[in-house]
């Protein structure tokens, strides 16, 4: 096998659907983004940007899980393949865990702080993207299996 046959293989989004592809990642990853982006602009003076890195963990977590999809072999095997899908999986739920945190130590019960939402804001995004990762990975049928072939 050559190496373009191996490149054009490896692509994983060769055999979805586009729609699939589009609805998930505007419906979720995107909106999760947007909420952050949102949060920041409006309260420039309390949102740091360590908050990012669970928007960014979450982000990575999304792309180890898809980026994965269609591999059977590869470099790294079979096995190399399941411990790629677990540690996408465990940064998701790391970025998650990271931002209920950070929404309680630094938004919920700190009695200085006045305004609230930012920590609301970014546990809401990280949901949204983990999310639109899982109804990606887990919520698609092809075109055939839909409606049991009707």
């Amino acid at each position: 096998m050559s190496i373009t046959e191996r490149i054009r293989q490896s692509y994983w989004f060769e055999n979805i659907s586009r729609k699939t592809i589009v609805a998930t990642l505007v419906a979720s990853l995107l909106v999760g983004w947007w909420i952050i982006i949102d949060t920041a602009s409006v309260y420039p003076s309390a949102f740091n940007f360590s908050y990012y890195i669970c928007g960014i963990l979450a982000t990575i977590s999304f792309v180890m899980l898809h980026g994965s999809a269609g591999f059977t072999g590869g470099i790294l095997g079979e096995s190399g393949i399941k411990v790629f899908l677990f540690a996408g999986f465990v940064l998701g739920f790391t970025a998650i865990i990271a931002a209920i945190w950070i929404m309680i130590a630094d938004f919920a019960v700190n009695e200085s702080r006045t305004d609230k939402y930012p920590g609301y804001a970014l546990l809401m995004h990280n949901v949204f993207i983990f999310f639109s990762m899982i109804i990606y990975k887990f919520g698609r049928h092809s075109e055939s299996d839909y409606l049991g072939g009707y």
